[in-house]
């Protein structure tokens, strides 16, 4: 078992290339891809179309699902909304109906793995797992060994040991066989733990890791206002945030 997990592209394709061009050094033997391909980008079709190609297994993020037309975009902030609209309008038919097809939860049975965009514990309501409390609420809402998220943007491992404490480990966590494991893999194209480098996570038979690329953020800004999308996304690409 040797796999790349990938999460929250939206549609940044430096970002996406650069995490796929140095996963192809690392030879895994697949990608796991926890939602949200299109939103705040540029390249919502290419970027889609890549993961369509790329990855063994795919769920649906909820900027998928509001781009696609199957959730409204209320209650998203106004600047993702803007995002949102000029996503739909540009997303070709073909890639609509493919996000629609996208389940919101994966299993890989033979791993051991659960794959989701948001949480376990009611995934369609996009809530984010960020603290303790939440981790360990959502440990009783997946069977599996080790559970692989996104949407905060922000890349961590949560190890539960069999007596019932939790860990956090922001870099590298050992696979042990008596815990279980909640990771989130971060964002690939828009990062927000303060680090602008794509994040993305390598797992092997015994050991998780977060990963980081740099790519070119300034050829993705020139796109994004070219496109004319809001100045506030371009610019928090520098920062990480």
């Amino acid at each position: 078992m040797h796999y790349a997990i990938i999460s929250d592209v939206h549609a940044n394709l430096e970002a996406l290339q650069a995490v796929l061009a140095k996963t192809e050094e690392e030879k895994i033997e697949g990608i796991l891809f926890s939602g949200d391909s299109v939103g705040y980008g540029p390249d919502p079709n290419e970027c889609t179309k890549i993961l369509k190609e790329k990855a063994k297994i795919m769920v649906a993020g909820n900027h998928d699902r509001a781009a696609a037309g199957m959730t409204g975009i209320t209650y998203f902030n106004p600047l993702a909304r803007v995002a949102i609209e000029w996503t739909r309008e540009v997303l070709s038919r073909e890639n609509v109906e493919f996000l629609q097809s996208l389940p919101l939860t994966a299993e890989l049975e033979e791993d051991n793995i659960y794959l989701v965009h948001a949480t376990p514990r009611e995934p369609e309501k996009w809530r984010y797992l960020l603290y303790e409390y939440d981790a360990r609420i959502n440990f009783n809402y997946f069977k599996e060994k080790i559970c692989f998220l996104g949407h905060s943007h922000i890349p961590f491992i949560v190890e539960r040991f069999s007596g019932g404490e939790i860990k956090f480990h922001y870099h590298y966590a050992e696979i042990r066989k008596e815990n279980r494991y909640i990771v989130n893999a971060g964002s690939v194209g828009q990062p927000r733990d303060g680090n602008p480098d794509a994040a993305y996570v390598l797992l092997s038979d015994n050991s998780v890791e977060i990963k980081r690329i740099s790519y070119d953020i300034v050829l993705t800004q020139k796109k994004m206002k070219k496109a004319g999308l809001p100045a506030y996304l371009i610019n928090r690409l520098s920062a990480g945030r």
